[in-house]
C-alpha cells in the first residue's frame, strides 16, 4: 500500500508542478501545444481547442509543451514572444504549486492535531546544568540556535546535530524581550531509564500545548518554512562535503522510507498521517529544487531568461533561444545521469540490507 501511495504521491506532485506551468501559460495568453501526464507513448489523447490532453503509458515525469519554448517560432502567442515577466511567472509556476500543495498536506496533517510540543522551556530535571541566572530559565522561548531560526520544536535537535561541541549561541524570548545568550556551554548527562537504556540528555522539557485552529495553521506554515530551510541546509553540507551521494535518496529510497514510516506506525490512521508528512516535505523539496540555478530546471530557464533579456535590452538583439535549448538538454542528459547512478544505489542499498 505505501508503494501505491508514494507512486500516486509522485504523479500527483508532477501532475500538480505542470499544471502551475499551464494555468500560468493559459492566463499569460501562450499558446499550449500539449499538456501531458507521464511521458512515453500515448495511451490517451483529446484535442480540446488549441490543446492536446495526453496521458502516456510510463508513470514518470509529465510536461506542459508550449509553442515556441526552445525553437523560434512566428507565433505572436509564442512563449519567446510573450514579455519577460510574464515568461517568469509561467517559469515559477510550477515551483509555486508545489509549495502550496504542501502546504494544504501540512494543514491537512495538523487539522486532527489536539496538542503540540512548542519550543517553550517548561521545567529542568535535577541533574541540568543548562539552566540559570544566566543561562536558560523556565518560560524562556527558545528564538534561535547558533544563527539558525528555531521554528519547530523538533529544530532544536536537529540544529544541535549540526554543530557538535557543548557550547552553543541562543536567542530566546524571556517575559516579552529578546536575551542572547552567546558561548553558553551546554552539557549533556547521561541518564539511565527504567529499562536500563543510558541516552544523553541536557535534562531540560518543553511545554505541550493544546493548539485551536490558528495555532494549527500557523504550525502547518512554520512547518512548511522549515523544510524549505531544511533543504537549504542538505545544499550546504553536500557543498561542503558533510554529506555525499551515500546520503542522497532518489524515488525508490524514498518509497522505502514511507514504506518503513508506515510498517512502524501504531495504527493505519498514524501511517496515513506520517506518509502525508513524507508527501508534504517532499511537494516542498520538489519546489524549492526546481529553483535551483541549474541548466534543465526551472531556476536555470529563469536565469536564463534574466540574463537572456538584460543582453537583448542592451544590444537590440533577438537570441535564437536553441542555444539555450541545448544547454537544458545537455543539463537534462547530466540530470537523469545523477538519478540513474541515485536509484542503482537505493537499490542496491535495499539488495544489500
Amino acid at each position: 500500500m505505501s508503494i501505491l501511495f508514494a507512486i500516486l504521491l509522485f504523479s500527483i506532485l508532477i501532475f500538480v508542478h505542470e499544471l502551475g506551468h499551464f494555468i500560468a501559460a493559459k492566463a499569460s495568453g501562450v499558446q499550449v501545444n500539449e499538456f501531458s501526464m507521464f511521458m512515453g507513448p500515448a495511451i490517451f489523447k483529446k484535442q480540446v481547442g488549441e490543446t492536446l490532453y495526453t496521458i502516456r503509458c510510463i508513470p514518470i515525469g509529465g510536461y506542459c509543451a508550449m509553442e515556441g519554448e526552445d525553437e523560434v517560432s512566428d507565433d505572436p502567442r509564442s512563449f519567446q514572444n510573450a514579455a519577460w515577466w510574464k515568461r517568469l511567472i509561467i517559469l515559477v509556476a510550477g515551483s509555486g504549486m508545489n509549495f502550496i500543495a504542501g502546504l494544504l498536506i501540512m494543514v491537512c496533517i495538523f487539522l486532527p492535531v489536539r496538542q503540540v510540543v512548542e519550543p517553550v522551556i517548561s521545567s529542568f530535571e535535577e541533574f541540568s546544568t543548562v539552566d540559570g541566572e544566566n543561562a536558560l530559565q523556565v518560560g524562556d522561548r527558545i528564538l534561535e540556535l547558533d544563527g539558525e531560526r528555531i521554528y519547530v520544536q523538533g529544530d532544536f535537535s536537529m540544529i544541535l546535530a549540526l554543530n557538535p561541541g557543548d557550547v552553543h549561541d541562543l536567542v530566546v524570548e524571556r517575559n516579552g524581550e529578546k536575551v542572547v545568550l552567546n558561548d553558553l556551554h551546554m552539557e549533556k548527562h547521561a541518564v539511565t531509564d527504567e529499562k536500563g537504556q543510558t541516552q544523553m540528555l541536557f535534562g531540560m522539557n518543553f511545554s505541550v500545548n493544546k493548539v485551536d485552529l490558528g495555532a494549527k495553521l500557523r504550525h502547518a506554515w512554520l512547518n512548511s518554512i522549515d523544510t524549505v530551510r531544511t533543504v537549504r541546509l542538505s545544499l550546504q553540507m553536500l557543498l561542503t562535503g558533510q554529506a555525499g551521494l551515500k546520503d542522497m535518496s532518489g524515488p525508490v529510497g524514498i518509497v522505502q522510507q514511507m514504506s518503513t514510516v508506515a510498517e512502524a506506525s501504531r495504527s493505519w490512521e498514524d501511517a496515513l498521517l506520517n506518509m502525508l508528512y513524507f508527501g508534504g516535505v517532499i511537494a516542498i523539496n520538489l519546489a524549492v529544487m526546481n529553483l535551483l540555478p541549474l541548466p534543465a530546471l526551472d531556476g536555470g530557464r529563469v536565469v536564463c531568461l534574466l540574463l537572456t533579456t538584460a543582453v537583448e535590452g542592451i544590444t537590440k538583439k533577438k537570441i535564437d533561444p536553441k542555444y539555450e535549448g541545448y544547454l537544458h538538454a545537455a543539463g537534462m542528459i547530466l540530470l537523469l545521469g545523477l538519478m540513474a547512478v541515485i536509484m542503482f544505489k537505493d537499490i542496491f542499498t535495499i539488495f544489500k540490507g
